[in-house]
């Protein structure tokens, strides 16, 4: 049943496939994309098309890009022997924008969710303990998210490249800067609580 006009319709459906948005905000992006920004809707439309048509894996990290090798994989400056394992792309950009890490990627797209129907394979597992060892890494450190699929997939990680002589690390979760304990659940605490640190 049209609620407005076909196409339209097509429109507000085709923007709920973003996350987050629902029919009201799809509804609204219509209606602005057609009454006051139809220039933005159009060069919006190409770059979709363009990022669609030309965005693929790169062969190294499998990180998106639209070269065969991504920057970072290219950039020669970037500690090689220092691998970090990440859930996504999004990962990737999280942790560059804190400017604190200068080693190289390797994206999962995902993490281990049988019931998902999510395995090792699809997430290139062999093909990250292949590049560990042809590698040389000095460091993997595995940054999957603190879930218990996140961490289920870094307990996997850490038992496949036994015997690679890599060292396995785990990022430290806990405490977040400015929280306050009596607002913290539980397992963070245990986190943070096992993470701990000296203090020198």
């Amino acid at each position: 049943m049209s609620r407005i006009s076909p196409l339209i319709d097509r429109l507000i459906d085709a923007l709920q496939v973003l996350p987050g948005i629902g029919i009201k905000s799809a509804t609204r992006m219509a209606f602005h994309l057609l009454q006051r920004n139809r220039e933005g809707a159009g060069t919006l439309a190409g770059v979709i098309v363009d990022a669609v048509r030309n965005v693929g894996q790169c062969r190294v990290c499998r990180n998106l890009s639209e070269t065969e090798s991504c920057s970072i994989c290219s950039n020669v400056k970037r500690d090689a022997a220092l691998l970090c394992v990440v859930e996504s792309p999004s990962d990737v950009v999280a942790i560059e924008s804190a400017a604190g890490y200068d080693g190289k990627y390797f994206v999962l797209h995902g993490r281990l969710s049988p019931i998902d129907g999510v395995g090792p394979a699809d997430l290139g597992l062999d093909r990250l303990r292949e590049h560990v060892v042809q590698t040389e890494m000095r460091e993997v450190i595995l940054a999957t998210n603190p879930t218990v699929e996140g961490e289920a997939t870094a307990h996997y990680i850490s038992e496949a490249l036994a015997g690679t002589g890599v060292s396995v690390t785990r990022i430290a979760h806990g405490v977040p800067v400015g929280g306050e304990l009596e607002y913290i659940d539980g397992r963070t605490i245990t986190h943070a609580l096992r993470g701990r640190t000296s203090i020198e």
